[in-house]
């Protein structure tokens, strides 16, 4: 049995996938189980992978989105600790190990998330606070053209240097789950195609008594947009769509009706712009060197 496994969601990810499994043979000095989720590539992805010994690769029945194909690895593992992974990151050597012994710092941990890095260098925010009205609304009408306004910093927590410790919400981009933990709590809801499962997924594992740890002391590189990029406006509408079920579950009730109509034209608005701005489709950007 392998000590950690690794489980990647893949969509026509042919020209990131060498690079992503490369890096994880200087990633840990454990033996380490690699499963690939394909969700219907066409580019050439499966051939890619084919070359690479030691992967499963598994062609999930239909794209039912991230986390249904995470769901699906994470279910083929055999290991206490899983880190789920975009295709478009590098481990940086040692990382794995690292977020491992995170783990072991934080013995409740359901939830461990490492730095992300662009690929320009900068800090990604990727342990946030939970999204509220105030901060979500804020975030939402500044940060792509404010990315230093007091909502986006505070929803972002970039006050003071990357430190560890518990978070309110982990970037699904690479995150170390419990297994216990993730099992306990039903794993990501599918009914998010893309964007949120991560933020939905973190605030159920906090409601039932895990910590959600940022583990800054292991890196990650992450090429980001990869999927969205070559579907801007499709990907914008999954966005808008998610944060109105996220938000909408958690104002829910007869009191909150009033607070849901306005989110939903709210977040219509802010799609019809991003369809024409180009940058308020990718967000806020980064701020920090990293």
């Amino acid at each position: 049995m392998s000590d950690i496994s690794v489980v990647a969601v893949t969509y026509d990810s042919a020209d990131v996938v060498d690079a992503f499994l490369a890096s994880l043979d200087a990633a840990s000095v454990r033996s380490t189980a690699v499963t690939v989720i394909d969700n219907g590539s066409v580019d050439g992805t499966l051939e890619r992978l084919a070359a690479h010994r030691g992967c499963e690769v598994v062609r999930a029945p239909d794209n039912g989105g991230y986390g249904a194909g995470a769901n699906l690895g994470v279910r083929r593992s055999a290991t206490d600790w899983v880190v789920v992974a975009n295709p478009d990151i590098v481990f940086h050597p040692g990382s794995l190990d690292e977020l491992l012994a995170v783990s072991r710092r934080w013995p409740r941990a359901g939830a461990i998330g490492p730095r992300i890095l662009t690929a320009d260098g900068r800090l990604y925010p990727s342990a946030r606070e939970l999204p509220s009205l105030g901060r979500g609304i804020g975030h939402a009408v500044f940060g792509w053209f404010w990315p230093t306004n007091p909502w986006t910093r505070s929803y972002r927590r970039e006050q003071g240097a990357p430190a560890e410790g518990r978070v309110g919400w982990l970037s699904g981009a690479c995150l170390m789950v419990n297994r216990k933990a993730f099992d306990a709590v039903g794993g990501f809801d599918e009914t998010y195609f893309m964007y949120f499962e991560d933020v939905d997924l973190c605030e159920r594992l906090a409601r039932a008594g895990w910590d959600v740890v940022y583990g800054p002391s292991a890196t990650i590189e992450h090429l980001g947009g990869h999927a969205a990029s070559r579907n801007l406006v499709g990907m914008s509408r999954a966005h808008h769509d998610s944060a109105y079920r996220y938000l909408s579950r958690r104002y829910a009730g007869g009191r909150w009706l009033p607070v849901r109509a306005a989110l939903r034209a709210g977040l219509w608005a802010r799609f019809r712009v991003s369809t024409v701005i180009e940058r308020l489709a990718h967000g806020a950007e980064p701020t920090r060197p990293g």
